[in-house]
């Protein structure tokens, strides 16, 4: 097992930040209505991709050098300029100063969520998936019906507007990788993933199957199909961030995966800055 250090989690971070970085650059060239932006912030980045999106906060700051008030400063005015909460992602390697920090700034727990990790060997070999279906590399053309898959799969009764079409620009980022799993021809799961050549690790993204086909281990094999990539890319380690106790935590840990750590997003709702009278 790996012991997780500071310089450990700073790795296990970029699996939440840069497919945040990479989208919000995106969005800045093909949505530039949304006023998408990211900025370096104390080895990290801070991320805006449009107000209501779940993607959008401060990852991997202040775990490879120390994270000051200035720091904090900068991004809440950072999400102040785009009339944003403010929300921070902090973990058990941050130091204890840096959760008083947020706690006199009056910050607010947003969600809580287990990261998890395996490593990834060279040369290893990973079972076929299950029988009856065919889980193989998604084409572009099937972006659009991935992302539905996902979107029915997370909100049966329609995502909402926020939440559409997140799927599709990932598979035009560098390092994305996307794989389906069909029955009978027909798209019925997909899962996502990004390489992330700095850190060595492959994080491990959205994913969903359709409801009448779950059960048939299409996440387990999908899991098994985006890791056996990992390898092929050069990947040490692949990296999943779930809520806790959840289905998806459950399928990983069946894999090899062992929880690093939980991680916890701060939020401080937006409030105009009153004037000096």
């Amino acid at each position: 097992m790996q012991f997780v250090d500071k310089a450990f989690a700073r790795r296990l971070e970029a699996v939440e930040e840069m497919p945040q970085v990479l989208y919000a650059r995106m969005f800045e060239k093909t949505r530039p209505e949304i006023g998408a932006a990211e900025e370096e912030i104390c080895g990290g980045h801070m991320i805006f991709a449009g107000l209501g999106s779940p993607i959008g906060r401060a990852t991997g700051a202040g775990l490879i050098r120390p994270f000051t008030a200035e720091d904090l400063d900068r991004i809440e005015q950072f999400y102040r300029s785009h009339k944003a909460p403010s929300q921070v992602d902090l973990c058990p390697l941050h130091d204890a100063s840096v959760f008083e920090l947020f706690k006199a700034r009056g910050y607010a727990i947003a969600e809580l969520n287990n990261v998890l990790y395996r490593k990834l060997d060279a040369g290893e070999v990973f079972p076929p998936g299950p029988a009856g279906c065919e889980i193989r590399r998604s084409l572009p053309g099937e972006a659009v019906r991935a992302g539905e898959i996902v979107e029915t799969a997370f909100f049966p009764d329609g995502a909402p507007e926020a939440y559409r079409g997140l799927i599709a620009p990932f598979y035009q980022m560098d390092g994305a990788l996307a794989f389906v799993a069909s029955v009978d021809d027909k798209l019925v799961a997909c899962g996502t993933g990004l390489v992330i050549p700095d850190h060595r690790v492959f994080a491990l993204c959205g994913a969903g199957t359709l409801a009448e086909f779950r059960g048939r281990g299409l996440q387990t094999g999908l899991l098994r199909a985006r890791m056996a990539a990992a390898v092929n890319a050069g990947c040490e380690y692949a990296v999943v961030v779930t809520q806790g106790g959840s289905a998806s935590q459950r399928n990983a840990e069946r894999l090899g995966f062992r929880v690093a750590y939980s991680k916890v997003t701060v939020i401080k709702p937006f409030t105009e800055e009153k004037s000096a009278s």
